[in-house]
């Protein structure tokens, strides 16, 4: 190892491939002997640092990644450099807006706006706006689809204006997909050719996404992971990302995948696997002779959960399945075989028997994995799909008296919702045709679903519908009830549209307890619809199958799924494909030119390119706009929020609290003070779209913070929803409006919370809300990693409680106070941060601890007052010639 870290010279290196000469970073060159020991994935970000750096921080950077290999474990600190940048409608809207309202200030300070521009090339899927409003109909994507565009004329006439006047934006119209399809589909090179200085380069393909589940194109050797809005700023601003080079967690995969056993399925396994073992923030990477048992597609599936399972990455090598992915796909055949010749050149081409060195393993045996299902309330609560009902029962859900006897046939957890929704599971055409083939059936014996349940199916892509028509298999998932309602998030992020009458009227009487069945990656409470808190995930096949059952807590295994006119039992067992025939069909529909094609037509969309658009460098805002509103924040000196303080806690919340639960997406409640606020600025009750498409108007958004049914704030056990207690006067109220009483008073107000704060969705907004409530920083047991980079982004202070401190053991009353001494000449990453809290009693219990900051850039970042002022004051002092600190 002394050896290889004193690595100081990188002679030239070439891969000549059909006729041309290219660049390259030479992996066994660099590494000899080494090279098979180290993960694939440190194998590109050691690619990355040699490319993009030079002298001493080159030496560093690759002393840093070589050296890993001693212990399995570094504190060193590497810059990565992605090739791109990819966003989704709700995240890409506050990014914009907050580089619009840059724009201003750099105007309002006398300098040129248009030198705001991102530095790399940034894609916006125009995809999580989409609702399922109609459902079980022929026409429901062309209703679904124009009503999401007249809801949200505004805020895509401003993307619109995004794409025309910064240089890079790309915006793809709704319609075309969920981002990380179209990742897979059309976005992904894996391996590129580019031009450096005059030389031509062959480089890997990498990226960030301001979506959590980025690492979905890790299923086809593409390194990505997903971070907060925030932080993409930075990188699109010319700033590498700093990290501290990552443990890996090396999962082996032996054997195949039994007849009947899905990706889903190992999916699912995989996350109750890596939660257990306490994975957070890792990098997550599959190796052994069972991934050469995986289609691409198979990968991509379990690559997406990453997130649910606490990993940034979940990464496939490049091998022949790759390459059989893009060809599928319509990708040039010349652009395939230059992947090919790249990753056997420099190193990242698979092999089955490598054994590399990891920070720790697992093995997963893909023979041994059965039929599960996940919940009903965690992604990482495995269950056998036979299971439901005993989950359920524990609930102890009962009716109130009378109630259910309103309600003949329909049972106490009734499926609300069954949808086939999200990237997830319906990227792969191997899941979505085997949904078909169980509808086929079930069509076949004159099943259909009970009248109660709402049916979707919202694929990833417009070219799924070609090759389920191609199999013949539309009419029979519609005559189910899976008609195709668009192409998009749907469901998956909220935008589930009401539930069916019969389902709202139960509900009201209190005589069930509905359940939504999901083939996504999250059931958290609140997340799919609002009155909806039990979830679970599944495979698209076993949506259909439990749909048409009803009955959540039906035991498949041995239950008939639904009964014949005739009374004969229809079992799951007579519904369920076999390997061969999801082969069969995948044939007959699958044609490698309908992806490009299907693609060109819905990115032509006629109602999206009908838009007006503004074409003046700076945004022309209105004032009256209920969707979009100039940040405050977006300011040159919003200022530091380190410092020497006592403050109260604004909140005190338990475990695993989502950024649903801190800056929810789904449909904004009719009777909430958001709706009121909108409603008293000329909006339709009635017709208020989700809190997703609020995120460019930061007053409904500072009223939306924490607005969830089912989080329990301590200090204020029984207050309403929303709401917390202005210690000094002893009133419950909004949030925000005891957050302003607090800011008018001079007060500082933190946030205590517990394990896992932060998981879920990267939406910058639930540190940006959190910010404009003045939080000055953030206590909690242990953060999710995107969201502790968006505090940060946020000027934020995340502090990691000790051991054994949680906010039980704190039992915070109301008057204590939190001395916190977070002077900014203290701050560096991982430094001990002294606490205090003194009881109203006037008692004193001192803490120490942790600042949650792993870089030195984050440091900075927190003594700017985050992200947006560090760009502001970066871009001034480049404009005039001045030295940035």
């Amino acid at each position: 190892m002394e050896k290889s870290s004193a690595i100081t010279v990188f002679p030239p290196a070439w891969l000549d491939h059909a006729g041309q000469r290219y660049r390259v970073v030479d992996l066994p060159q660099l590494l000899g002997d080494d090279l098979p020991r180290l993960p694939v994935v440190l194998r590109l970000l050691l690619e990355n640092a040699v490319r993009h750096t030079g002298g001493d921080e080159r030496v560093a950077g690759v002393a840093a990644i070589v050296d890993w290999l001693a212990h399995g474990t570094s504190a060193a600190e590497i810059a990565f450099q992605p090739g791109r940048v990819l966003m989704h409608d709700t995240t890409s809207t506050p990014a914009l807006v907050d580089i619009a309202a840059m724009r201003d200030a750099l105007a309002e300070a006398g300098l040129d706006p248009t030198v705001l521009n991102p530095g790399l090339p940034v894609d916006v899927s125009v995809d999580h706006s989409l609702g399922v409003e109609f459902f079980a109909r022929r026409d429901a994507v062309q209703r679904n689809l124009a009503l999401e565009l007249h809801r949200n004329r505004e805020r895509y006439s401003f993307l619109r204006w995004a794409g025309a006047v910064m240089r890079g934006v790309r915006i793809h119209p709704p319609g075309t997909g969920i981002m990380h399809t179209i990742n897979l589909e059309q976005l992904a090179t894996v391996a590129r050719a580019e031009q450096r200085d005059g030389t031509l380069w062959a480089v890997p393909d990498t990226l960030i996404g301001t979506d959590s589940h980025t690492p979905m194109i890790n299923g086809i050797g593409v390194l990505g992971w997903g971070v907060g809005g925030l932080e993409a700023q930075t990188v699109m601003f010319g700033m590498p990302i700093m990290l501290r080079v990552p443990d890996v967690i090396g999962v082996r995969l032996t054997g195949r995948l039994p007849a009947g056993v899905t990706a889903t399925d190992l999916a699912l396994n995989v996350t109750q696997r890596l939660r257990a073992i306490g994975v957070s923030g890792e990098f997550v990477e599959f190796y052994g002779p069972g991934v050469g048992a995986l289609t691409a597609g198979e990968r991509s599936v379990v690559a997406n959960m990453a997130p649910e399972y606490g990993a940034s990455s979940g990464y496939f090598p490049i091998d022949e399945h790759t390459l059989a992915y893009l060809r599928d796909t319509g990708r040039a055949p010349a652009a395939v075989a230059l992947v090919e010749a790249y990753a056997k050149r420099v190193g990242l081409w698979y092999q089955p028997d490598s054994a590399p060195r990891y920070t720790r393993t697992i093995d997963v045996a893909l023979d041994a994995i059965s039929m599960h299902v996940a919940g009903p309330r965690r992604p990482q609560d495995l269950l056998s799909y036979a299971q439901t009902g005993a989950a359920l029962a524990k609930l102890a859900f009962a009716p109130k008296p009378g109630a259910a006897a309103q309600f003949p046939g329909m049972p106490r957890h009734p499926i609300a919702i069954a949808a086939i929704t999200s990237c997830t599971n319906t990227s792969d055409p191997a899941l979505l045709v085997a949904a078909g083939l169980v509808a086929r059936r079930a069509r076949a014996l004159g099943l259909t679903v009970p009248s109660w349940t709402k049916t979707s199916l919202g694929p990833g892509s417009p070219a799924a519908a070609d090759y389920l028509a191609g199999a013949g298999l539309i009419d029979d998932l519609a005559a189910v009830g899976f008609d195709i309602v668009g192409f998009g998030c749907t469901t998956c992020i909220g935008n589930s549209g009401p539930l069916t009458e019969p389902i709202q009227q139960a509900l009201h009487a209190g005589a069930i307890h509905p359940v939504a069945m999901l083939s996504g990656n999250r059931n958290f409470p609140g997340r799919v619809h609002p009155d909806l808190d039990l979830g679970f995930l599944m495979s698209p096949p076993l949506v259909i199958a439990f749909a048409l059952a009803g009955n959540a807590e039906a035991d498949l295994s041995c239950d008939p799924v639904q009964h014949r006119a005739d009374g004969t039992p229809v079992y799951l067992r007579d519904l369920w494909p076999t390997p061969a025939e999801v082969a069969q069909a995948l044939h007959a529909g699958a044609r490698a030119d309908d992806y490009p094609r299907a693609f060109a037509l819905a990115s032509a969309n006629p109602l999206w390119h009908a838009l007006d658009v503004a074409t003046a460098a700076r945004f022309p805002w209105d004032p009256a706009s209920t969707a979009l509103r100039r940040p405050p924040f977006a300011a040159i000196d919003e200022g530091s929020q380190l410092g020497r303080y006592s403050a109260y806690p604004l909140l005190v919340v338990g475990d695993d609290i989502t950024t649903d639960h801190i800056s929810p997406a789904s449909a904004i409640p009719k009777d909430s003070y958001v709706a009121d606020f909108l409603v008293a600025r000329g909006d339709d009750r009635d017709d208020l779209n989700v809190f997703a498409s609020r995120r460019g108007n930061w007053e409904v958004m500072l009223r939306a913070a924490f607005y969830s049914k089912t989080l329990r704030n301590l200090l204020a056990p029984g207050a309403p929803v929303a709401n917390t207690l202005h210690v000094p006067s002893g009133v419950v109220a909004p949030i925000f409006e005891v957050a302003q009483q607090y800011r008018q008073a001079g007060d500082p107000v933190v946030l205590v919370a517990g394990e896992r704060y932060g998981t879920g969705s990267s939406r910058d907004w639930a540190a940006k809300g959190q910010r404009l409530l003045g939080i000055r920083s953030v206590l909690a047991v242990s953060f999710e990693r995107i969201h502790r980079s968006n505090l940060i982004g946020m000027g934020i202070l995340p502090l990691r409680l000790p051991a054994g401190v949680n906010p039980a053991t704190l039992n915070l009353a109301p008057g204590d106070r939190i001395e916190i001494d977070a002077r900014p000449e203290l701050i560096a990453p991982r430094c001990p941060v002294a606490v205090n809290i003194v009881r109203v009693s006037g008692a004193t219990e001192r803490l120490q601890a942790t600042a949650a900051v792993e870089t030195r850039l984050e440091t900075a970042l927190l003594k700017h007052g985050g992200v947006i002022p560090f760009i502001l004051q970066k871009t001034i002092a480049q404009q005039r010639g001045e030295e940035f600190c």
